[in-house]
């Protein structure tokens, strides 16, 4: 256990499923009492039963990330729930497959309203808590398509590179205050919405499932889809004291699927 985690106030977005939930899970198995939200009710839920089952907290609060009200209702209520607010991972995507040409400006802007402004809505409410207390950490969780060009998915691109941009600015702004905010980038992540962009893709490409499925795993050295834990244990590393000198960074858990080499 990373003992400088335990008793820890964490919030997470999109917590319901996938990569949101598997986060959620292992910081509450080092001790963090959650706030979780997400726009399914039913799963979100699930995924706090599951966390009270593992012996903290969990508050969950149905939150739409494209309403600023409804973000700064989920943090305040989370802020005044537990006193104070020490991780903030922003998590919560929506994703469009398309080629350029059938891509439409409401597909854009909504892909930018959930993902980046949402994590910037999230950030504004909850870094000031913080940087109160002179600790934090923010994580938010961005993707390879900020570092690769790759088929049908164009607005993923736009999207999460800002989001690292994003990233790398707000560290910057601060560090002075005790908060570090890092970006994580994950690869072919197995988990509902990409068993949903593998359909799709098929269809685009004019293949089987199977295929679309073997024509990705190519493209990973380790020969698998990446879980969703794996991208987890990084994050619940990067939230403890063991990651205080680690800010700014965006960090890639994709089984070597990334081409490009970084410095």
């Amino acid at each position: 256990m990373l003992q400088s985690l335990s008793g820890r106030i964490a919030l997470v977005t999109g917590a319901s499923k996938g990569i949101g939930r598997a986060v959620a899970l292992a910081l509450a198995r080092e001790g963090v009492e959650l706030a979780i939200c997400a726009r399914g009710v039913a799963d979100l839920e699930d995924a706090a039963h599951a966390i009270r089952a593992l012996g903290v907290q969990a508050l969950a609060v149905p939150t739409d990330m494209t309403d600023p009200a409804a973000v700064h209702a989920f943090v305040a209520r989370s802020a005044q729930h537990y006193g104070r607010i020490d991780i903030l991972i922003n998590n919560a995507v929506t994703s469009t497959q398309n080629t350029f040409a059938a891509l439409s400006d409401e597909e854009f802007r909504y892909h930018i309203d959930v993902k980046l402004l949402g994590y910037v809505r999230c950030a504004r409410e909850a870094v000031p808590h913080m940087q109160a207390k002179r600790w934090g950490r923010v994580v938010n969780v961005a993707g390879m398509t900020a570092r690769i060009v790759t088929d049908f998915r164009m607005t993923n691109g736009v999207v999460n590179s800002a989001v690292t941009n994003f990233t790398k600015h707000l560290a910057e702004q601060v560090g002075k205050d005790g908060v570090t905010v890092n970006a994580v980038h994950p690869g072919y992540t197995w988990t509902p919405r990409l068993e949903e962009g593998l359909r799709k893709w098929a269809q685009l490409e004019g293949v089987s499932f199977e295929e679309a499925c073997a024509r990705r795993l190519r493209e990973v050295p380790i020969g698998r889809f990446i879980q969703p834990e794996d991208l987890a244990n990084l994050i619940v590393f990067l939230c403890s004291d063991a990651a205080s000198a680690i800010t700014g960074q965006a960090i890639a858990v994709d089984g070597g699927s990334g081409r490009s080499i970084n410095y």
